[in-house]
């Protein structure tokens, strides 16, 4: 036990120094950095069209009024931001990685490959307005609706928003572990990209059928719906359940298909 705890204390200074390299990077071109933060602001103000449309139009999905729905939109714009800031650059690097031969030089690190590979890299701008705004709007769609702000409801809320972020990881890394055997993914990713897109409304909204392959096949759907219909209590003890183990289960799918992957690589240079 004390040895586990050793080896995550370890990676968590490992990761703050990652943050703190990707950090002085960053601010070596700091123009790069802000002109990053206008365009991630451009992109909002057009996904905040959204909510307009359903205020003027006074949309309802299912028994979920404009208020609620402008809570599951905040949560689609905060797991955006996080991905895009923790993951992203990580994910399209590491094709890279496998066709290079880079990969090589990464095997031979004192730490996990999968941690290096998947987590080195941090964007620290341009998370910052999807944050902003992911928090304003669930934070106004909560009062709207009159939900307690108890330490109960929070904690569901952190809990599922947890459970979204490894989620996340596991399903967006799964086209560029996939290079490792087809080297090109670029159109999979397209796929998953697309895919991810249809988080930013209530799932009520899809079929019955493709909320169930939404939520227990690629459990997309869990990532940005989970979390505020836990505090709206419209999940039910089997959803609440499968919320916190799904993102277990995927964790170690994707542990063995890396390892699977890594025992299929062979050298770019032979």
């Amino acid at each position: 036990m004390e040895t586990r705890l050793g080896t995550l204390k370890t990676y968590g200074i490992i990761y703050l120094q990652f943050i703190k390299n990707c950090f002085i990077a960053q601010m070596e071109y700091r123009t790069n950095f802000i002109l990053g933060i206008a365009v991630e602001i451009a992109y909002l103000l057009s996904k905040l069209l959204y909510v307009v449309v359903v205020y003027k139009s006074d949309l309802h999905i299912g028994d979920i009024p404009p208020d609620g729905i402008l809570m599951f939109v905040g949560t689609y714009t905060m797991m955006t931001g996080l991905y895009s800031g923790l993951f992203f650059t990580n994910f399209v690097r590491i094709s890279d990685y496998v066709r290079t031969g880079e990969l090589d030089l990464l095997m031979v690190k004192p730490i996990s490959l999968q941690f290096m590979v998947s987590l080195r890299y941090i964007d620290l701008g341009m998370p910052i307005p999807n944050l902003v705004a992911g928090i304003t709007m669930v934070s106004i769609g909560w009062s709207a609706l009159g939900i307690p702000v108890t330490a109960y409801h929070l904690f569901l809320f952190a809990l599922y928003l947890l459970s979204a972020l490894v989620i996340t990881y596991c399903l967006m890394i799964i086209p560029a572990i996939l290079s490792f055997w087809f080297v090109n993914t670029g159109g999979l990713a397209g796929i998953f990209y697309a895919i991810w897109d249809a988080n930013n409304m209530p799932m009520p909204i899809y079929p019955r059928l493709i909320q169930r392959i939404g939520v227990y096949v690629l459990p997309f759907l869990v990532i940005t719906n989970f979390a505020p219909l836990s505090v709206m209590e419209r999940l039910n003890g089997g959803l609440m359940l499968w919320g916190a183990l799904v993102p277990i289960l995927l964790l170690v799918c994707v542990r063995l298909i890396w390892r699977q992957a890594i025992k299929n690589y062979s050298s770019a240079s032979g």
